[in-house]
């Protein structure tokens, strides 16, 4: 049911362009910004961090291989759970969707918050209306809230109205994403404000024996699931390509070079200004913005919030259309209820899907700032159970195909063992970058409700 009901409802509206701009857009969301202050710099420093980042990308393109192996074999909505679902089977179709639904739909969320945060420092004032309480000493205003949600709702409207209008909106977006950072990173490269000298030490060391913090290091690495989950929507597209499918695997990996240099160039900037140890001792809001201010003035921060701006829109267009597309497969497949596979009269998008992915994302802006690192984790465990089932995936086809490419099949392999091997260190108490205790409550609450949801279908 599910193949012939979805091939004969979605269109096929996207070049190569628009799904590059989906993938970059989604892997470059708000944590390129806000992570180097937040996370990166005192977990890593900028050369641990750099590391982490260099080999979680190598990692996510051994992982990639497997996607472009499985695309042109199940070039249907749901990617990963279309996947799963002819080689391992029902079950364990679901579990993958399951959570690969939990990697998409936290990061629309995490964005939206992420709009509050920014909107604090380039507009000081504008949107702190009306204060409601305080999440873990970060106060929530009415303000902040209304147009984050009021931001989702607009979104959520125009992925509605179809792949070939929200596939250039997205297209636009990450264009001028792009631009926005090739002109703060030429800029800091050429600025005598910015000194290799601020980069030392390169990296976090333990305080008695001064020796490099692997830990930090390790910790940054854990997130490479997160960071570069954007690569992976492109399968629940894969239907509305109107380009052969031989190119989706240079679209991808181009994606996640662009991605690891932004991750890398933001979080060197912020570094490069000051002594970056001195310079986190004076807990700035915003690290990256004010390292940003210091370097260009106003005109700076200007081209910074064009950035982020750019970057936490187009994360929301791309997540919505992801997880809308996963459900919705799930949905045809009689997975979820029938009412998630309803599709608009006039655009023929999963609207139902959308709406399900509005009213779950709408909470995060009432969460704050901390709520962030919370929907990383749960996107990085997310993402990291779906990469090992689509590496599983692929090993399997291999050895129904009979391929002979060792290359292919040493890339299943690593890729089943670098995904359990992320979610082993997120999940496994004592690890460096083992959940905290809210990302495990809301971990556990989404199990709960795939279990509801999967007793449901079976009634």
């Amino acid at each position: 049911m599910h193949n012939n009901k979805v091939k004969i409802t979605l269109q096929k509206k996207l070049n190569p362009l628009n799904v590059w701009a989906l993938a970059f857009g989604c892997i470059i969301g708000w944590g390129a910004f806000v992570m180097p202050g937040n996370t990166f710099l005192p977990s890593a420093g900028p050369g641990g961090t750099a590391i982490a980042l260099i080999i979680g990308m190598f990692i996510m393109i051994i992982i990639s291989f497997n996607y472009s192996y499985m695309i042109p074999k199940y070039p249907i909505a749901g990617g990963e759970f279309s996947f799963t679902k002819e080689t391992l089977g029902t079950k364990n179709a679901f579990i993958c969707a399951w959570f690969l639904v939990l990697a998409y739909i936290a990061n629309v969320p995490m964005n939206s918050s992420a709009l509050g945060l920014v909107g604090r420092y380039l507009f000081p004032g504008l949107l702190q209306k009306k204060h409601l309480y305080t999440v873990a000493g970060y106060d929530i205003y009415l303000g902040e809230v209304i147009f984050s949600v009021s931001t989702l709702i607009i979104l959520a409207l125009f992925s509605i109205c179809g792949i070939s209008v929200s596939g250039w909106l997205q297209t636009i977006l990450a264009m001028s994403l792009f631009l926005c950072i090739m002109v703060l990173v030429l800029y800091a490269l050429c600025s005598s404000a910015a000194s290799i000298r601020n980069l030392y030490p390169l990296f976090v060391r333990n305080k008695e024996t001064m020796h490099i913090s692997w830990k930090g290091i390790i910790s940054v690495l854990a997130v490479s699931p997160w960071a570069f989950v954007g690569f992976d929507t492109i399968p629940q597209a894969s239907e509305e390509f109107n380009f052969p499918m031989k190119k989706v695997n240079f679209i991808m990996i181009i994606a996640m070079l662009f991605g690891a240099f932004v991750y890398i160039a933001m979080n060197t900037i912020t570094a490069s200004v000051f002594p970056w140890e001195n310079f986190l001792k004076e807990n700035y809001a915003w690290a990256t913005g004010a390292a940003i201010k210091t370097l260009m003035g106003i005109p700076g921060l200007i081209i910074l919030g064009c950035a982020i701006i750019s970057a936490i829109l187009t994360g929301i267009l791309g997540f919505l259309m992801a997880s809308s597309r996963l459900i919705y497969s799930l949905a045809c497949s009689d997975y979820l209820p029938e009412w998630f596979a309803k599709l608009h009269p006039k655009y023929k998008t999963p609207v139902h899907a959308i709406f399900f992915c509005l009213l779950v994302s709408v909470w995060g802006p009432w969460l704050g700032r901390q709520a962030l690192s919370w929907f990383v984790d749960m996107s990085a465990v997310g993402a990291a159970i779906g990469y090992g089932y689509t590496c599983i995936d692929s090993f399997i086809q291999q050895k129904k195909d009979k391929t002979q490419k060792l290359w292919l099949k040493a890339s299943a392999v690593l890729g089943t063992g670098f995904s359990f091997l992320f979610i082993i260190m997120l999940v496994f108490p004592g690890l460096p970058a083992y959940l905290a205790f809210p990302s495990r409550i809301m971990l556990f609450c989404w199990i709960i409700l795939g279990v509801l949801f999967y007793r449901f279908r079976l009634m």
